[in-house]
């Protein structure tokens, strides 16, 4: 993850809703890692955990304005 490019709103909104759920399912993964490493006591860098974390919970809130904008373009 490290590698990737910064993850803000405009980078996000820019992906395939594809690439938008391997990227959630991808922070996931990392943060379930990054809680392990926590709970055994081998966590490298800590403020990795909130980054992921709001890295999340931009995604998510991305997918659902993109949802909303769905269904009133819907009705």
């Amino acid at each position: 993850m490290a590698s990737r490019q910064r993850l803000n709103a405009r980078t996000i909104r820019n992906m395939k809703p594809e690439d938008r759920a391997k990227l959630l399912n991808d922070l996931r993964n990392e943060l379930l890692k990054l809680q392990t490493q926590r709970e055994r006591g081998t966590l490298d860098n800590p403020g990795r955990v909130r980054a992921i974390r709001r890295a999340i919970a931009r995604v998510l809130t991305i997918m659902n304005e993109e949802a909303r904008k769905a269904v009133k373009a819907g009705e």
